[in-house]
Parts: structure tokens; C-alpha cells; sequence
């Protein structure tokens, strides 16, 4: 019977493991914190008192000879840098490459949008100087109003199409064209 209390203590104290990955540290305020995640980027690794998985926080949840001394657990703690942030002061290579390359994608799209936007201006002043050229041949120019009827352009009418085209063209032409 002893046997079988002793398995079930010895069960029981094993399940309490996982509770003792915790994080310790202390604040900017001086307030103790204990958390399962780990402390801000501000809190100096010198605040830090335990972390789940070093040596440093075994021997300070348990210091050796069984002393309970604030010195000897300080000294034991103190040299415990956080696990989660590797030299290069916590930069994720995978992240960082995902970045870099989403940027690209989005310089290369803002590229074919002004590569499209540059290629319609040039075809809006193609068709303007067309439309120029046809408007001060002297020929004679029909149009359709908005009921659909056909009207021929008189002279005030045909001076308003020219002025509206040039203004395409100075627009979309540019200056030295």
C-alpha cells in the first residue's frame, strides 16, 4: 500500500514541473514579476532571476546545500541572460528575409504601376496630337451630340476641342514636346 502512495506522490510531483517554467524578474518599478513569457526588451538582463530552462534558474529554485541565502541565490541568478534573444539582439532571419522580400514586391509593383501610368500619358498625348491635327485641317467635322445626333462642328466649336487639346497635350506631352 506504501508503494502505491509513494508512485502516486512521486505522479504528482512530476505533473508540477511544467508550473516551475516561469519567468522572474524585476520591474522598472522594483516589483518582483513572475510570468510564463518573457519580460519586455526594456528589462536589463541583470533584472532577470529566473527563466525556464537554464542551469542558473535550477539552482536558484533549488540552490545547492539547500541554503536559502539572498546572496548566494542572487549570485546564482545574476549570470542568467534570457535564452529567447541569440546575439544578434533577437533579429529573426526568417522574418527579417520575408520583409526584405515583401518590399521588393512592393517596389516592383509601384514600379509597373508607374511604368503603366507613364505608357497611358504617352498614349493620351498620341491621341491628342491627332485629334489636333484633324481639329486644324479645315475640313469639315461631324460629331454625335448626347441624343445621338449628328451635327457638324462650326468654328467657336472647333476653337473650344483645339483649346481642350492642347491642354491634353501640355498635360500629358510634357514641355519639351
Amino acid at each position: 500500500m506504501h508503494l502505491i502512495k509513494l508512485a502516486l506522490i512521486a505522479a504528482v510531483a512530476s505533473c508540477s514541473v511544467p508550473a516551475m517554467a516561469q519567468w522572474q524578474w524585476i520591474d522598472g518599478q522594483g516589483h518582483k514579476v513572475f510570468s510564463d513569457r518573457a519580460p519586455p526588451p526594456d528589462i536589463p538582463g541583470k533584472n532577470i532571476l529566473r527563466q525556464p530552462g537554464s542551469a542558473a534558474s535550477r539552482q536558484a529554485a533549488a540552490p545547492a546545500g539547500g541554503t536559502t541565502d539572498p546572496a548566494t541565490v542572487a549570485a546564482a541568478a545574476a549570470p542568467a541572460k534570457p535564452a529567447a534573444q541569440p546575439a544578434d539582439k533577437g533579429v529573426d532571419k526568417t522574418l527579417e528575409e520575408q520583409k526584405r522580400k515583401q518590399e521588393e514586391q512592393e517596389a516592383a509593383k509601384a514600379k509597373a504601376e508607374q511604368q503603366q501610368r507613364e505608357k497611358q500619358r504617352q498614349d493620351n498625348c498620341a491621341r491628342a496630337r491627332q485629334s489636333k491635327a484633324a481639329l486644324t485641317s479645315g475640313q469639315l467635322l461631324a460629331y454625335s451630340n448626347a441624343k445621338g445626333e449628328r451635327g457638324f462642328m462650326d468654328d467657336a466649336t472647333r476653337e473650344a476641342e483645339v483649346k481642350r487639346t492642347d491642354a491634353v497635350i501640355a498635360s500629358d506631352c510634357g514641355p519639351a514636346q
